[in-house]
């Protein structure tokens, strides 16, 4: 993967009318940036006016889930087949949110992972570890833990991106110190050595010091993903990086 990977999780934000203003208004403020891979991960409903706006320019559009069955009766679901017709470029798969809210567990990250690789889609696929745990002094133990689940199905692929996303650190303001990061990742990388992106209160004030640690790939952004200025300013960070 060349360059440092700067993702942009809308979760549950921007229809498609306000996702293609947006994707309009960083297509214009990013181009010409080199340095850096863009990609934006809108709701289902918005994937494909973004996809238009954004046709040939480097910004790529992933989706936020995928399923690991090609079809069937899955309501709600979508199949990774869909998503590549439909032009999306990959997909995040294992998401704290979705571990947390939706039941997500290690088996079926690794199974939505598996599925969209073998689509060939890109796949981000996110481990981290709860303020109990971390708090339990289990960090490493837990993403080793996660991180093996994906290495077991998947294995080294040229299309697997990882995130570090500790749960504490998702939409609360706090983020990991660069310290904490880095060690996260190095454990990650010690059992499948691929990008790592970190994901948890990425600002413009912290991208240059987090994704400069040896370990950290990229980030994976949320709230700071929903406005132009601060996502655009996240990337042109990332860009400086030598």
């Amino acid at each position: 993967m060349p360059g440092v990977l700067i993702a942009g999780n809308w979760k549950m934000f921007k229809g498609p009318g306000e996702a293609v203003t947006f994707a309009a208004a960083l297509r214009d403020r990013v181009a010409g940036l080199d340095g850096v891979d863009i990609a934006v991960c809108p709701p289902y409903p918005a994937l494909a006016p973004v996809l238009r706006t954004l046709d040939g320019t480097s910004i790529a559009v992933y989706a936020q889930n995928v399923h690991w069955e090609a079809e069937g009766a899955y309501t709600g679901e979508v199949a990774a087949s869909m998503l590549h017709e439909l032009g999306v470029a990959g997909a995040i798969v294992g998401h704290s949110e979705r571990r947390q809210l939706f039941g997500e567990t290690d088996e079926t990250t690794a199974a939505r992972a598996a599925a969209a690789l073998a689509e060939g889609l890109r796949v981000i696929a996110c481990v981290g570890e709860t303020a109990e745990e971390r708090d339990a002094g289990q960090t490493e133990e837990v993403v080793r833990r996660q991180t093996g689940a994906i290495a077991d199905v998947v294995g080294l692929h040229e299309g697997l991106v990882l995130a570090y996303e500790p749960v504490w650190a998702i939409g609360t303001g706090k983020t990991a110190t660069p310290a904490m990061a880095q060690d996260a990742h190095a454990a990650i990388r010690s059992v499948l050595d691929v990008p790592i992106l970190y994901g948890g209160s990425v600002k413009p004030d912290n991208t240059e010091e987090l994704c400069g640690q040896p370990d950290v790939d990229g980030a994976l952004v949320g709230g700071a993903s929903l406005v132009v200025d601060s996502f655009a300013a996240i990337c042109e960070a990332a860009a400086r990086i030598p």
